[in-house]
Order: C-alpha cells, then sequence, then structure tokens
C-alpha cells in the first residue's frame, strides 16, 4: 500500500548508539501526535490480549551530519510539514518543563540538533530529505 504522507526520523550520524535509539523513540512519539490518522488501530493477539496502536505506514530512518541536519531542518519549516525535534541539550535535562525551556532559549538557526522527524505530504517530505542516506 502506497501512502499519501510519509514519515521520516534524521538522526545524527556521529551520536553513541545509545543516544540514536533514544532521539529516534522521542521524535516518534512526537510524530503520533501530528493527526489524527497517524496511529492505526489497537492490537489484539489470538488470546485476546490488547496492545497499543502503531503508526499505519513506515517509519524511514535517516543518518546525518550536524551541518547536513540544520539543512534538513530548515526544509521542513519552509514546506510546512510536522516536525519533531531533539537538540543536544535535551540530553542534560530529566523532565518536559525543562526540554521544552531548552528549546525556547536557542533561536532555530543555532540549533544544535541530534535528530528531527518529520510527516507530510509524500512530496514535501521527499524533498526535506532528498540527498540523505537510510540509517544503516
Amino acid at each position: 500500500m502506497r501512502f499519501d504522507t510519509k514519515i521520516a526520523v534524521i538522526v545524527r550520524s556521529d551520536l553513541a548508539a545509545w543516544q540514536k535509539l533514544n532521539v529516534t523513540a522521542f521524535l516518534s512519539s512526537g510524530i503520533a501526535h501530528a493527526g489524527a490518522d497517524v496511529v492505526g488501530k489497537p492490537y489484539e493477539d489470538g488470546s485476546g490480549n490488547g496492545y497499543l496502536p502503531m503508526f499505519r505506514e513506515p517509519v524511514l530512518v535517516y543518518a546525518a551530519e550536524s551541518a547536513t541536519l540544520l539543512r534538513t531542518h530548515q526544509r521542513a519549516l519552509s514546506r510546512g510539514v510536522s516536525t519533531a525535534l531533539y537538540p543536544v541539550e535535551l540530553f542534560a535535562t530529566d523532565n518536559d518543563d525543562d526540554n521544552r525551556a531548552a528549546v525556547l532559549a536557542v533561536p532555530a538557526p543555532d540549533l544544535d540538533l541530534a535528530g528531527l522527524a518529520v510527516r507530510g505530504p509524500r512530496a514535501a517530505v521527499d524533498k526535506v530529505v532528498r540527498g540523505l542516506r537510510m540509517h544503516d
């Protein structure tokens, strides 16, 4: 099935493995709120156990260097796609209020991004991630 929308997570390539996984998880939780149609229905196994719903569509994960990540952020903002971001400063915070304060303290061009996630029309997201390589 081909979706009209696309989800992409872009993670900075020079992070430690645990940081990459942490950033991907946090960014994905943000994308889950991009619209009512992002998440599908709950799951149930053959024994009747219920499970949380997940994204309806695949999530593509890319790697990028710091400068490329900042350029990708600018592309996302200029195209108006739903965007979640994870600046490096969030590794030093331990609660949601401090996370928001850390983002608020830095103008967009000066953000030191560890990662970024976008969701929007397929063509717009393709333009945002153009030239990036898939994460290995």
